[in-house]
This record gives structure tokens, sequence and C-alpha cells, in this order.
């Protein structure tokens, strides 16, 4: 997922259709670039990692991983999405093996993975604390985990609130956080070394995108409070 629109219909019928349609778009290309950098400058050199993308979507960020060297499985518990992974993957030419799963109930033993990346998964999770715990799991000591979620004080959750309100069953049901409450669910997790870095600190315009995503690293480096994405990097001991 994303802090894309993705087309935010209710029907969300053709997921893969919605995420082209939003990278297609001003908004989409710059947010999804300055998110993805984020969440890889918290996963550092992929290279020689197993990395499981946990909620991979249609594989975009796990083809990143493969193109840097990483060992990468996605899950997704979307059928439509593990499908256009699998072409996407296919069509790069990137070895990465995807397959349909829940994060709640990950199909890999304990401590398989150096690495487990989990975008916008949380904020839609039925149970967050028992995702984190499964993602804890499948780490071995010392590996790492990073969470992008959804930023609680930023126009774009303020937007999403609204349509929420307004009858929307996808923003009805996410869960905005902020850095302090993601720190204390990977706690909860028995992970440490937390960090949480903010990205998106515009409002969900195109012409926004394009003047404030040059400072966009600068206001990162000041607070979290306004960023529309929060990446949270910690460790399981």
């Amino acid at each position: 997922m994303s802090t894309g629109e993705a087309n935010e219909e209710d029907d969300l019928a053709d997921l893969p259709a919605a995420y082209r349609a939003w990278r297609a778009s001003t908004l989409g290309r710059i947010t999804d670039a300055l998110e993805e950098d984020r969440v890889l400058d918290l996963i550092g050199p992929p290279e020689g990692q197993r990395i499981l993308d946990a909620g991979c979507g249609d594989g975009k960020l796990a083809v990143e991983l493969v193109r840097r060297g990483g060992s990468v499985s996605g899950v997704d518990a979307s059928p439509a999405m593990i499908a256009a992974a699998r072409v996407r993957a296919r069509r790069e030419g990137v070895g990465a093996g995807f397959g349909v799963a829940e994060v709640e109930g990950l199909p890999f033993e304990a401590g398989s993975f150096d690495t487990v990346v989990a975008v916008t998964v949380l904020c839609f999770a039925d149970d967050p604390r028992a995702s984190l715990r499964e993602m804890a799991r499948v780490l071995r000591p010392g590996g790492r985990l990073v969470v992008g979620e959804l930023g609680r004080w930023s126009a774009w959750a303020a937007k999403r609130r609204v349509r929420g309100w307004l009858g929307s069953r996808v923003w009805r049901q996410a869960r905005f956080r902020t850095a302090a409450e993601l720190q204390t669910l990977a706690c909860e997790a028995g992970l440490v070394e937390t960090e949480v870095l903010g990205a998106i600190y515009y409002p969900p315009l195109g012409l926004a995108a394009r003047m404030l995503a040059p400072i966009d690293r600068k206001l990162a480096a000041v607070t979290t409070v306004g960023a529309a994405f929060l990446v949270l990097s910690a460790e399981k001991p």
C-alpha cells in the first residue's frame, strides 16, 4: 500500500489498475518516490539480506530490493495484488517469491529473515499488535523491522477522516498513528532501538508536491508532526 489515493473508491475492484493510475499522476509519482526513498534509507543496503515484504501490494518495493541485491519474499492478502506482483517481477526479469498470506499468520519459520518491511499494513490491520508480533517472530535475532505507516497529524489524514465520515469504507477503518504510538507498538512486540522518520510534509496536491518535495528531508530532520508518512525502524534483540 501507499499514502497514495489509489482512486480511493469503496469497491477497489481493480487495485493494480488503481495503483498504476496513482503512479501516473504528478502527485503519485513524487509521493511514492519520497516514501520509497525513506523506507530504503532505513532498510539500508539490501545486498545479501533475506527480506520479507509483508503486505507487498503489486511488488514495486520488493522488485526494487531484488535489484539492489536482496533475496526477497513478498506476501499479500489480495490474490489480485500477488498476481500483479508476479507479472511485475517477470516483466522486469527479477527473481522474487510471492504468495497470498495474512500478515497475522505468516507462513514462515521463526527467524527466517534478516529484514521485514511492511508499508501501510498496520493502519488497516484488524489486530495490529498481533501483526507486529508475527513480523517480529519471523525476524532473526539482530534483524530489523521497517514499518511505513500513515501519520496522524497531516492534511492527508484530515482529508481521509472526512472521507470516512462521508461513508468511505476504506478510510472509515483506517487508523492513523503518531511516531510515539508506533514506537509503543514496536516495544510491545519486544523490539528495541526504535527510530521514526517522517515524509510527505505537503498537502495532497500535485502543485504542492512539486514545490515542497525538495525540502521534504529538511523538514523530516526537524519533526514528524505534519508528515503524512511515518517510517519506523526497530531491531529484534
